[in-house]
């Protein structure tokens, strides 16, 4: 093997260049990996997790639509009145609490079943700084485009059913 300094100095070039390439390639497959598909009331969602506190600050933020078939679940590490706002928000979007502790939680054939709590429907986004809690304590929240309660009925009572659910991070 030639040390780098003594490769001419174009191949040198090259060989940087295609390990920038490559790297760049493995991280942007690495960070975008599909969202999981869930049930939601008998429609089929695909649903991004948000499950670091990063994560969970960012949320949909800045995204400039949503798939009417996505949403994004947050997963807290607790129980409790999380709220939502629409800061860095451009499309309206539903908000969903869920909990798996009321009974809802099922973990058969590696599922985890969710049951919607308290939902707020239309919210925009220029209701910032305004926060919507839940009118009962959740552990999960989810966020898909507007409308979406509205099309498919969801509401209290609602089933979620998600496979391979992820650990949550502090």
């Amino acid at each position: 093997m030639v040390h780098p300094c003594r490769l001419p100095f174009r191949s040198y070039h090259a060989c940087l260049l295609l390990a920038s390439i490559l790297c760049a390639v493995v991280l942007y497959s690495y960070r975008t990996q599909p969202p999981t598909i869930g049930d939601f009331g008998g429609v089929s969602l695909r649903i991004e997790y948000a499950t670091t506190s990063e994560a969970r600050e960012k949320g949909l933020g800045g995204r400039e639509s949503i798939a009417s078939d996505y949403g994004m679940l947050f997963v807290f590490p607790n129980d409790d009145y999380h709220g939502f706002w629409m800061k860095n928000m451009f499309v309206p979007i539903d908000i969903f609490w869920l909990d798996a502790s009321t009974g809802g939680e099922s973990v058969s054939s590696g599922q985890k079943r969710l049951l919607v709590v308290s939902f707020k429907t239309d919210v925009l986004p220029s209701t910032y700084p305004s926060v919507f809690y839940p009118s009962v304590p959740a552990r999960y929240v989810l966020e898909t485009a507007t409308g979406f309660a509205r099309t498919h009925n969801i509401g209290v009572g609602t089933t979620l059913v998600l496979k391979n659910f992820p650990n949550v991070s502090k």
